[in-house]
């Protein structure tokens, strides 16, 4: 999970308040707290934001929750990996786990399971047609996001709505599950991705990666195996800590600090901006530039300072200088004494943060992936 997941722990403890002054009071404890976890201080102003952006994307996943527990009784709700989107009064849901290539459609309502699926194989990339946080039903007619990886019953790929329902036909045909539950029973089928459906995936982003991999001079090979490790290359991923999309971005800090550092203008990205592929990649690649260039610069080994940067895209720079030592200017000079070996060592079993201690590992992993054709 990108761009301090954890701070949300600390902010949502901080009382919200109204007056100017016990606002002001508010925005210190939060910048306190966001200095004191790590945070670099060209974020730790943003305190109060991150504040309120964070409770307000809990209460809309609250109230996505409240309607899904009332239907399914359960809380099933889109994830990094996991696209979950419900339609028909919430008496429908499909599950996309991009981790391990398998689709789910189910529903109360038996007569609407035929249109579940179609919908389903026929889902568009664009974020503006498809509204993960409620039962708004889904705008087809573009390109869809599952459209190679997926196959039907004549090994074709689905990208026209006959050939998609004519798979629906063959489903209800031959692939029903029933089940009881205490809602009621439910109707559901399950599909199989294509074997390289994460390959497949990472090709429609070709492009956008060549593009600003030499726009900010960050390594395709990095952008891909953050793609990877973030969200496996599923576009509406979404995290229990408000970030959004492929490099998973949180609005008020990473994305806020993109905007203002590097595109020199006031703001944060929407959920809207970030959920769209071009815009995500620009904005996660620029935070890594902004990392390397700037937060690690005084790193001197090009291969460390890129272990630190894989760090601190996940956990902050603050914490990766924390990992050798509280004052940041020895921290550099540890890191600078030390062969890139000893530094990922250091930041895979004495980061203050056990995710980002597996996160250096994961993307260093995607990255020889990635050398090898596998991704």
């Amino acid at each position: 999970m990108h761009s301090f997941g954890w701070a949300k722990i600390i902010l949502l403890s901080l009382p919200l308040l109204t007056s100017c002054s016990a606002e002001q009071a508010t925005r210190y404890a939060a910048s306190t707290a966001l200095r004191e976890a790590g945070f670099d201080s060209s974020l730790v102003s943003l305190g109060m934001d991150l504040q309120k952006d964070v409770i307000g994307f809990e209460a809309l996943v609250r109230l996505l929750a409240k309607e899904v527990k009332i239907n399914w009784g359960d809380e099933k709700t889109a994830s990094r990996t996991e696209y979950v989107k419900y339609t028909n009064d919430y008496r429908t849901r499909v599950v996309v786990n991009f981790d391990q290539g398998k689709i789910h459609v189910e529903t109360l309502d038996q007569p609407d399971l035929r249109q579940a699926i179609i919908v389903t194989l026929l889902t568009p990339h664009d974020p503006d047609k498809v509204d993960l946080f409620s039962d708004r039903d889904i705008v087809l007619g573009e390109e869809p996001m599952l459209y190679r990886q997926v196959l039907d019953q004549d090994q074709q790929p689905i990208r026209w709505g006959w050939r998609a329902e004519r798979f629906a036909d063959h489903l209800l045909s031959n692939n029903v599950i029933r089940r009881n539950t205490e809602k009621g029973l439910v109707y559901s089928v399950d599909i199989d991705l294509v074997s390289d459906h994460i390959t497949q995936r990472q090709y429609q982003y070709a492009s956008l990666v060549r593009r600003y991999s030499q726009q900010y001079t960050v390594n395709e090979s990095l952008i891909y195996a953050i793609m990877r490790t973030e969200s496996s290359f599923n576009p509406y991923a979404v995290s229990h800590a408000n970030a959004y999309g492929l490099m998973q971005i949180i609005p008020a800090t990473a994305g806020r600090d993109v905007f203002e550092r590097v595109k020199k203008k006031q703001g944060q990205p929407s959920r809207d901006y970030l959920f769209k592929p071009h815009q995500n990649i620009d904005v996660g690649t620029a935070y890594l530039s902004l990392l390397d260039s700037h937060y690690l610069s005084r790193v001197n080994d090009p291969l460390t300072r890129k272990y630190t940067v894989i760090s601190a895209y996940n956990g902050g720079a603050g914490n990766v200088f924390r990992t050798f030592d509280s004052n940041r200017d020895r921290a550099i000079n540890k890191i600078n004494n030390l062969q890139p070996a000893q530094v990922y060592r250091a930041l895979t079993q004495r980061h203050p943060l056990s995710e980002s201690r597996r996160y250096l590992e994961k993307v260093t992993a995607a990255e020889r992936d990635f050398y090898r054709g596998e991704v």
